[in-house]
């Protein structure tokens, strides 16, 4: 077992932390929820735990069909044991209807299937708003190679056909997501979480909200929601459940 040593930073949903193994890190998940830029902040009782094992969960099932992550091992309800990467300061979003900044930008009504699947990136720079940016711009801050934002828009669309499916099963509707890319030993690999942090889920029945839009829009019942992802995702719960 690894022993937690310094802590390296703090982020707005986790703590990293250094290892006795230089190699790896661990996240400690916090319950603190923030939206729309850090300016609306609070807390959802028990995140930390569900968004570690949802994370856990969705990185086993991606690496089990080929998708490299930086995930090892759950340590406890909140703790998660990675490969320390060198995080590539570029977020890809990859979406499949029409929801938030999206909808406002193309004049889409939220839920508008999208004729294709559409992959964006966004500088990861707290202090510029984490601004979108293009392929051109990436090359012009030297940030990643044409290679590399060719295998992370690629595995992007992978880890959307998997989660896409395997989502669907569950009776949720994946709409969008974040991912954050890192290298080790020069090799790409997916890092950061998959949770409702970062996915937007809809109740394929109900339509209801499954994700941190519940918080963003104080539409209520934040915990009950992640709970019953979590509960679909580790198959606790059938489809439907009781939210």
């Amino acid at each position: 077992m690894v022993q937690k040593q310094d802590q390296l930073y703090e982020g707005k949903a986790k703590k990293l932390y250094s290892t006795d193994d230089p190699s790896a890190v661990i996240h400690e998940f916090k319950d603190d929820a923030t939206a729309f830029d850090g300016k609306k902040k609070g807390q959802i009782a028990g995140k930390g735990s569900m968004n570690a094992r949802i994370s856990a969960a969705l990185f086993t099932l991606l690496e089990n069909q080929g998708v490299r992550t930086h995930y090892r091992e759950l340590i406890n309800d909140r703790t998660m044991l990675t490969d320390k990467l060198d995080m590539v300061p570029v977020e890809v979003v990859v979406r499949n209807i029409a929801a938030g900044s999206l909808s406002k930008r193309l004049g889409y009504d939220e839920g508008v299937p999208l004729k294709n699947t559409i992959v964006e990136f966004y500088y990861k720079r707290d202090d510029l708003g984490d601004p979108m940016i293009n392929e051109d711009h990436i090359a012009e801050l030297g940030i990643a190679t044409k290679e590399q934002i060719k295998e992370m828009r690629e595995t992007g669309l992978k880890v959307n056909d998997v989660l896409v499916r395997f989502f669907d099963q569950l009776g949720l509707t994946l709409v969008d997501y974040k991912l954050e890319f890192g290298l080790k030993d020069g090799v790409m690999m997916l890092g950061d979480e998959l949770s409702p942090d970062n996915c937007r889920l809809w109740d394929k029945k109900t339509g209801e909200k499954m994700d941190k839009d519940r918080f963003r829009r104080d539409l209520g019942r934040v915990e009950e929601a992640y709970r019953e992802v979590l509960a679909r995702v580790t198959g606790t719960s059938k489809e439907g459940g009781n939210f």
